[in-house]
């Protein structure tokens, strides 16, 4: 790799830092277009990850992909709006009586160390227990897209209440996300779990256990070629 390579996959720092504000700033405006739609969610936690962000909701039915276009149109609303990121720091009583109708927000208060300060983010109607860090304002998303939903256990742990997390993705230009989402479907096209069903190579079944391949006949003479190459 020459040196000039390396600098352009180098990751930039200052352009990291910002994807990370801007998607957890979109988190927020997510969680308030999901309230819009479903007034009796109850919210659990939305923070940015690498690629994107997500916020798990305990709703009254499994969200939809129609679900999914309505929330994103909503939050391109609120973005054109410009709605300012406003960061008040508040007592245990306040954040208590705040977050009064959403047990998952009660249960992380009591669960913040009595010496470390709590804050809550607000734009436009929307409050959320959140340290930050967030853009100045909603406008500074330049471009969202909603990527999926999926179950998640709260707090990861299986004995505790399934909740419906939704998935998506932010960045700095719609040229970034275009190219990210085209990322995603070459990733997609080359899924070994796909191609093993299309190309009837092998299958997995709930019966025999989650992650365990079955072999079909094709699957079996690939694997012996490989194993005989190796």
């Amino acid at each position: 790799m020459t040196e000039k390579h390396s600098r352009q996959v180098r990751p930039d720092p200052v352009l990291l830092a910002l994807r990370e504000r801007m998607r957890h700033s979109a988190s927020h405006v997510m969680a308030a277009a999901v309230l819009k739609l479903f007034p009796e969610a109850k919210l659990a936690i939305g923070p940015p990850t690498d690629d994107g962000f997500y916020y798990d909701f305990e709703v009254s039915r499994p969200f939809t992909p129609e679900d999914l276009g309505r929330i994103e149109g909503l939050m391109r609303e609120a973005i054109a709006r410009g709605y300012q990121f406003q960061r008040r720091v508040i007592s245990r009583q306040e954040a208590r009586e705040l977050f009064d109708r959403q047990p998952y927000k009660l249960e992380l208060i009591e669960d913040i160390p009595a010496e470390e300060p709590l804050s809550a983010y607000q734009q436009g109607d929307f409050v959320d227990l959140c340290m930050g860090p967030h853009l100045e304002s909603t406008s500074e998303i330049k471009a969202i897209k909603l990527i999926s939903i999926a179950g998640a256990y709260w707090r990861g742990d299986e004995h505790r209440p399934m909740l419906q997390r939704i998935y998506g993705t932010a960045f700095e230009s719609p040229e970034a996300l275009e190219e990210h989402l085209k990322r995603l479907e070459e990733a997609q096209r080359r899924d070994h779990r796909r191609l093993g069903k299309e190309l009837d190579l092998f299958s997995v079944h709930d019966e025999v256990g989650p992650g365990l391949i079955i072999w079909h006949p094709k699957g079996g003479r690939v694997r012996t070629v490989i194993e005989s190459f190796l």
